[in-house]
C-alpha cells in the first residue's frame, strides 16, 4: 500500500499557503505565487527528512566536542519542467546538498481534443539505490508524473520515490497507487475530488506554470 500524506488533514501553514495559491487575487501577484509554492516545498522536506537514515557523527565546536546526525546519502530531487521549478526550489533550500534532475514534459494535443503527455528532455545524476524526491505543483491525471518516473528509470533504480505535489486530484492519487511501485510514497498539499475533461483540477488553482512564470504562446 503506497501511504498518502495529505497536509489538508491537519492544520498547518501549508493549508494557509494553498489558500493564498487558490485566491484569485492573490495569485496575481506572480512572486508571492511562487514563494507560496517554495514555501510549501520547504516545509514538505522538512517532514521528509524524517523519513530518511542519518548517520551519528561528533563535530568540534570552539569548545568541545558535539554529538550530532547527518544524512547518510543526500537525495536525487527532481521535477517536471516548468511548473515545478517553485516547488523544486523549495526542496533544494532544505536538502541543499542533494543531486538536481529536470524533466521537459508537455501535453501533445490532438483534434479530437485528447492529449497525450511526451517526455522531450532529462538531464539526471544516477538515481541507482538512492531516494528520489519527484516534485510537480500539479498531480491531476497523474499519467506525466509516471511518466518521468519511467524515464528515469534509464538513469538507475531508485530504493525509494517520494512524490511531492502542491494539489492532486483523487483520480490522480490512484493512477499513481496503481502504476507506480510499492516503495512510494506521496506528499500532497490538498487532494480535490474533480476533474475535467481537459484534465483540470477543480477547484484548483489553474494553471500554476502561467501563475508562476507567465503565459505562455
Amino acid at each position: 500500500m503506497i501511504p498518502v500524506h495529505n497536509f489538508a488533514n491537519q492544520n498547518s501553514l501549508v493549508s494557509v499557503f494553498i489558500n493564498e495559491l487558490r485566491d484569485i487575487n492573490i495569485q496575481k501577484d506572480s512572486m508571492r505565487f511562487r514563494r507560496n509554492v517554495e514555501r510549501i516545498g520547504e516545509i514538505i522536506a522538512y517532514e521528509i527528512s524524517k523519513q530518511l537514515e542519518f548517520t551519528a557523527i561528533e563535530t568540534e565546536t570552539p569548545l568541545g566536542i558535539a554529538s550530532g546526525k547527518i544524512i547518510s546519502e543526500q537525495p536525487v530531487l527532481a521535477t517536471i519542467l516548468r511548473a515545478g521549478l517553485p516547488l523544486h526550489q523549495g526542496m533544494l533550500n532544505f536538502f541543499d546538498r542533494a543531486e538536481n534532475a529536470f524533466i521537459s514534459a508537455y501535453r501533445k494535443h490532438n483534434k479530437n481534443d485528447t492529449f497525450e503527455i511526451e517526455i522531450e528532455y532529462l538531464s539526471s545524476p544516477t538515481i541507482q539505490n538512492k531516494t528520489l524526491i519527484l516534485t510537480d505543483p500539479m498531480l491531476a491525471t497523474g499519467s506525466s508524473m509516471v511518466l518521468a518516473y519511467r524515464a528515469m528509470l534509464n538513469r538507475g533504480i531508485p530504493k525509494h520515490t517520494h512524490i511531492v505535489s502542491v494539489i492532486a486530484s483523487t483520480e490522480g492519487i490512484n493512477y499513481i497507487k496503481r502504476n507506480m511501485p510499492a516503495n512510494t510514497s506521496i506528499w500532497v498539499g490538498a487532494i480535490d475530488e474533480e476533474l475535467t475533461a481537459q484534465a483540470y483540477i477543480v477547484p484548483g488553482l489553474g494553471d500554476a506554470g502561467d501563475l508562476a512564470y507567465g503565459a505562455k504562446i
